[in-house]
């Protein structure tokens, strides 16, 4: 990550629209790090990014992935609170607080955020290794330093932390870094074709694939036009792109068993595909994904 990766925080937050549905369930806060609200971005979060490195996860209780990486962090967070080099975890559900999410540009989750000096810094998405999210904390506590804010990771912390990274791994994290996904599709190929089957590569291409589908996609338009025809393909396989990447699995899954249920030919064949390509973003013991398996099967046969 270089400098000039730093965004700033979009100027009209206090008047961004709260997008969020009517009528949802309370979710019970995360019992790690600071529940950020509209309200205490403005006041208090960014001041204190002045001091030390925030660093956000914007998660979702609908996501088992978030609840995962919301512990890593919270074990490194609580390892890091008493040394040399404490930083903040601060956490947001875009489920309650859509205008926060909507100002910090979230198409997906989780997905993590440093933020530094009151610019913001994208880290990674979804679930890396252990490993390389301790690796990902440490780079951005060293670039903080070198901007006057906090103390650089000790050189064992370091050493402990850098991981083997496959080459082509590192390539996509670059391309994703500057916000080319054609270019970290391109290298998760890459990998995959010398290494067939890696998980690690599966998962990477299948995420920025779903990143380059929904890009400049506008979710609620998507949706209304998704709502009124009901037997388009192409827009009933978008629709489920956007709701996978905001964490909705079972509405994603759900909209696209009905349509293989319902369609036939190709085009109930192209829609099984698309949804069994879903099926490799979530956790496989996820509860969601072992009932959508059945209801697939149940709609194919």
């Amino acid at each position: 990550m270089s400098r000039n990766q730093f965004g700033e925080l979009p100027k009209n937050l206090a008047q961004a629209v709260d997008l969020s549905s009517l009528g949802k369930p309370p979710v019970p806060a995360p019992e790690v790090g600071i529940e950020i609200t509209q309200e205490n971005l403005v006041a208090e979060i960014l001041p204190a990014s002045n001091a030390q490195v925030v660093i956000v996860l914007c998660w979702s209780p609908r996501s088992a992935q978030s609840r995962e990486i919301l512990n890593v962090l919270g074990d490194f967070n609580n390892a890091d609170s008493t040394g040399e080099n404490p930083w903040i975890l601060a956490t947001v559900n875009v489920d309650s607080e859509a205008a926060v999410a909507q100002a910090l540009q979230v198409q997906s989750v989780p997905i993590a955020i440093a933020i530094i000096q009151e610019q913001l810094v994208p880290l990674f998405e979804s679930v890396p290794p252990r490993e390389q999210v301790r690796m990902v904390i440490d780079k951005v506590i060293s670039l903080a330093a070198e901007r006057g804010v906090g103390n650089a990771p000790t050189s064992e912390v370091a050493e402990f932390a850098e991981p083997a990274m496959e080459p082509e791994e590192a390539q996509a994290l670059e391309a994703l870094e500057k916000s080319d996904l054609a270019g970290a599709v391109a290298a998760y190929k890459s990998w995959l074709v010398r290494s067939p089957g890696n998980s690690m590569a599966e998962l990477g291409l299948a995420q920025v694939e779903l990143m380059a589908r929904i890009e400049g996609d506008i979710p609620s338009e998507i949706f209304a036009i998704a709502s009124a025809q009901t037997t388009n393909l192409e827009i009933q396989l978008k629709a489920a792109d956007i709701e996978v990447a905001q964490g909705n699995f079972e509405a994603a899954f759900s909209r696209l068993i009905s349509f293989v249920r319902a369609a036939s030919g190709d085009e109930k064949k192209a829609a099984r595909d698309h949804l069994l390509g879903l099926f490799k973003l979530i956790d496989p013991s996820d509860p969601q994904l072992i009932k959508a398996r059945q209801a697939l099967a149940s709609a194919l046969f």
